[in-house]
């Protein structure tokens, strides 16, 4: 069923002019980490121009039928949603500017240009998609771009930038938690630690030269797949969430710990830290 499904929507995409290619990535791609009852299809558009919303809604009712639609969102970029009728499947279809999508992985695979959190998950999800349409060769040139060894500046500019403010400047996460719990800022406390876990995994992941495979399963995909994943990763990054919810005093030891453990692998990988 799944397989009948892709390709009506595969079949529909392929006919619009707009479209330069249509692949399937996220957990149903994955090797490492089997996906679960709660993965949906990730279906990647990439286009040169914006599909018009009444086509979108004719594909649709073409490809089956639809419960739970939601389509036209742009919260985090263009998608649309729907639970397919036939088969129950969380449809979740995703519009890139193929330029864009390009730009995104030369940024890091050529130029090395590293960022605060998920520095290589755009790279990652080209390299882990299936093909299912490509109108000429651009995303089969694309992903031949992006299937290269992880290039060693990148991994040390991503380590670079996404080390130091974990704890050792002024104004890092760790001291940004030590402000908002003195003051009994909960809301504060959240944001940060979420901001800190985002480059402490940039890091674990670049270590390990591992791509950044997004929000989703970070704690089994880290202990799968890294070379010099911290001792004690999930074990500790689970304290300190647990400390964060209901033992805020008990924050900044737990965070003394987890970048303790992660400045011994960084360094054991053979990569410079700041404290």
């Amino acid at each position: 069923m799944l397989q009948t499904l892709l390709a009506r929507l595969r079949d529909e995409f392929a006919q619009l002019p707009q479209v330069e290619a249509v692949a399937i990535s996220g957990s149903r791609t994955r090797t490492d980490v089997v996906p679960d009852a709660f993965s949906d299809i990730d279906l990647y558009i990439f286009t040169r121009v914006d599909i018009p919303l009444v086509v979108r809604e004719g594909i649709v009712d073409r490809v089956g039928g639809a419960m739970q639609v939601q389509l036209d969102q742009r919260f985090w970029g263009l998608s649309d949603q729907w639970i397919d009728a036939g088969t129950g499947i969380h449809v979740d279809l995703n519009y890139f500017d193929a330029q864009w999508m390009e730009d995104a992985v030369t940024r890091v695979v050529e130029r090395h240009e590293a960022s605060l959190g998920y520095t290589t998950c755009f790279w990652r999800t080209i390299r882990q998609s299936t093909l299912l349409f490509d109108r000429g060769t651009w995303f089969a040139d694309l992903k031949a771009r992006a299937d290269v060894a992880y290039p060693e500046p990148l991994r040390r500019n991503i380590v670079a930038l996404n080390h130091p403010v974990l704890r050792s400047i002024h104004t890092s996460y760790a001291h940004q938690i030590d402000k908002a719990v003195a003051r009994n800022d909960p809301v504060s406390v959240n944001h940060r630690v979420a901001a800190l876990l985002a480059s402490y995994f940039d890091c674990v992941f670049a270590a390990s030269r591992v791509g950044h495979p997004g929000e989703k399963r970070l704690l089994e995909l880290a202990v799968a797949s890294c070379e010099w994943c911290p001792v004690d990763l999930v074990d500790d990054v689970t304290a300190l969430l647990h400390a964060a919810a209901g033992e805020p005093t008990a924050i900044g030891q737990r965070i003394v710990v987890l970048l303790d453990k992660l400045d011994a692998s960084l360094l054991a990988a053979g990569l410079e830290v700041t404290r």
